[in-house]
């Protein structure tokens, strides 16, 4: 075990493992490890510059008792920046501490000759590397002590009931509807981030939480401490950058559906909104829109005049987003193009396809800066040249065929080593170009990784079934996309998979799903509506008549009663216009979610830590969806302080639960009054 001093960093080589501990913003670290002499460089998530900060680091000797009884001497190091300290034992195990209280160690059960907890015959060590037989990489596996008593969030989006991750087991890689975002905000006043792309898997066990990269060149994380969650969120933030300006023009209401077939289905829906008084702030052009997946360009057949669209489109104040697929098809004009180059996913074995969705087709390789330049040269010319204002980049995981991660290979390496990078590098592909001339780039995603924040994600909860389970999966989901620096979140209004727009109870989710988006930071009417007995527009089996569609997803597409209520929860959001603008400005400012869970206001009160189905919108709102069907009062927490319901004006005290009605016209909300 050596330890050396290393320009402010700590670092110690122990059995040919290299490990350099060095301060990374305020009251942080990251932790780098590698069985090779020298780091890679990769930044991954850590791209912003942070200020030089003074540590002190101090390696000593100190006494040891061993197996014989006697004492003997074994060095151990310590650096500290601010509110946080690492201390290494003569083994190579880190403890961290925030104001001298451990927050997290590292987990070892090797005998060595010591008498200690951590001297067992077990042969479990915390750093465990093992080499990929034929490559350069290894499979890694880090394990740290579970706490007792502890609660983890954030960790990104799965669709599951639990929103305290603490007993959980999550896998590292993304698929439609779930987003890993790896940065964990625990109780006890640590944000823990993964900096690491690799497919794997994370389980905080009651016994251990251990964290396992399948293919990677090296242990990358980082680790801060702060009082509360909203100072742990501004010191992450401050190292993965920060969401940008959104427009205001975009915080009212954007309309949706699978799908619009034609620009004068398009038209004729926005006219009718503009007749209805009702002011839409875009409108979204769905998939296979285009000629083959691809092509990236409009089927002139039914889009004969796309500037002419967009132009009127504008003259009622609605932008326009189109929706672009990474999936290529063999037939596209691109392939063979894109295959020659080298600008597609490659597979280590069998057929070239890696998606099979209406097509024969292989997603593009994003790691590669021309496949970047490549497509956006296409789509800057068959839609932003029209005046096209924004990208709906669906299927950003990317959706394949088959999640057998180690079948593929990017440019920059296997996609075990680097998958969970691609829906960033696909929204870079875009962001990129488009932030040159423009400050407030949105763009619409299915997919994140950690650090998507910077990069003009609006990203929505993915393909979620439309039921009442579901809706509040979304829930839990919405604030721990928060918690991992995801600000920009949303969800297709009334659920993605619907069968019988009808039904009476899809009508009633339908509302208390629309209610529930009013206050969160975008509402997005979207669905894939049944029954689906529209017929298609043409007999071909390509272009944008065959496939099927949807039925109408408008505000009034679902009787009277129900639009009455959707019309009046969008006179609330046009309301809030200037305390939407104020939430999106602070999370701009200190990385602050919009969406929030309780304790994140409130980090003294423990009851808040253990709510999950109520939440505040900002600092102001406590809302309180309807989660089941038929339930028309529901009971609420409400923290200390005084508390306004909206609808009736009615003055609680908090620091107690409440039981408030709640007809299907209302969602219970409280105003945080003092």
């Amino acid at each position: 075990m050596r330890f050396e001093k290393d320009n402010g960093a700590l670092v110690f080589f122990r059995k040919g493992e290299q490990v350099r501990i060095e301060s990374w913003g305020k009251n942080s670290f990251r932790v780098r490890a590698g069985m090779r002499p020298k780091f890679t460089g990769s930044r991954w998530a850590l791209t912003e510059e942070v200020e030089e900060v003074k540590t002190q680091i101090l390696v000593e000797e100190v006494d040891h008792w061993v197996g014989d009884g006697s004492i003997d001497k074994r060095e151990r190091a310590t650096i500290v920046n601010g509110r946080i300290k690492a201390v290494v034992n003569h083994a190579g195990v880190i403890t961290f501490y925030k104001d001298d209280h451990v927050i997290l160690r590292e987990y070892f059960r090797l005998y060595d000759g010591t008498i200690s907890k951590e001297s067992r015959c077990l042969k479990i060590i915390n750093r465990r590397w093992k080499g990929i037989i034929g490559g350069s990489e290894y499979a890694l596996n880090v394990k740290f002590e579970s706490n007792k008593g502890e609660k983890i969030f954030g960790m990104g989006q799965y669709q599951q009931e639990c929103m305290d991750l603490k007993g959980c087991v999550l896998e590292l890689a993304h698929r439609n509807s779930q987003i890993c975002v790896p940065f964990a905000v625990s109780s006890l006043g640590y944000g823990f981030l993964w900096n690491n792309p690799a497919v794997g898997r994370v389980t905080f066990g009651n016994n251990y939480y251990e964290w396992i990269a399948r293919s990677t060149k090296e242990m990358d994380y980082w680790i801060t401490a702060g009082e509360n969650p909203r100072e742990i969120l501004e010191n992450y933030t401050a190292v993965t950058g920060r969401a940008g300006k959104f427009p205001e023009e975009l915080m009212g209401l954007w309309q949706c559906k699978l799908r619009y077939r034609t620009q004068e289905e398009v038209l004729t829906v926005a006219r009718q909104y503009q007749k209805e008084g009702i002011k839409i702030d875009q409108i979204v052009i769905d998939f296979f829109h285009w000629t083959l997946q691809g092509d990236w360009k409009f089927d002139k057949t039914y889009w004969p005049d796309p500037k002419a669209m967009v132009d009127e489109l504008h003259s009622m104040g609605i932008k326009v987003i189109v929706s672009v697929w990474p999936s290529v098809d063999r037939k596209s004009e691109n392939f063979g193009p894109m295959m020659e180059r080298g600008l597609l996913m490659r597979t280590e074995r069998g057929a070239a396809q890696t998606y099979d969705f209406q097509g024969d087709c292989v997603e593009i390789d994003v790691f590669n800066p021309e496949t970047r330049k490549y497509v956006w040269e296409v789509c800057k010319k068959n839609y932003y040249d029209f005046g096209i204002d924004a990208f709906w980049l669906d299927n950003s995981e990317p959706d394949l065929g088959e999640y057998d991660f180690e079948n593929y290979r990017y440019y920059d390496g296997p996609a075990l080593s680097v998958s969970n990078l691609y829906p960033q590098m696909f929204s870079r592909t875009f962001y990129d170009e488009m932030s040159r001339d423009n400050d407030s780039v949105v763009n619409l995603l299915r997919c994140g990784w950690a650090g998507s924040q910077k990069y003009g994600n609006v990203i929505w909860s993915g393909d979620v079934p439309s039921t009442f389970e579901a809706f509040a999966d979304q829930i839990q989901c919405g604030l721990n996309m928060g918690l991992a620096g995801i600000s920009w979140w949303t969800t297709d209004v009334g659920g993605f998979m619907t069968d019988d727009v009808n039904d009476p109870d899809f009508r009633q989710l339908l509302i208390r799903w629309y209610q529930f988006a009013v206050y969160s930071p975008v509402l997005r009417m979207h669905g894939d509506r049944g029954p689906y007995n529209i017929p298609p527009l043409d007999d071909r089996d390509w272009g944008g008549g065959y496939l099927h569609t949807g039925q109408p997803n408008e505000l009034w597409s679902y009787g009277e009663e129900n639009y009455a209520i959707m019309r009046n929860y969008y006179d609330i959001r046009i309301s809030m216009h200037d305390y939407i603008k104020s939430l999106y400005e602070e999370a701009s400012r200190n990385g602050s979610p919009l969406l929030r869970a309780m304790f994140y206001e409130f980090p003294e009160d423990e009851k808040c830590w253990e709510l999950q189905d109520q939440y505040m919108f900002g600092s102001r709102y406590l809302v309180a969806p309807i989660l089941k069907l038929d339930q028309f009062s529901r009971e609420v927490y409400l923290p200390k302080g005084q508390w306004r319901l909206t609808s009736q004006g009615e003055i609680f005290e908090g620091g107690r639960s409440v039981t408030v009605d709640a007809p299907i016209t209302y969602m219970p909300v409280f105003e945080k009054l003092s």
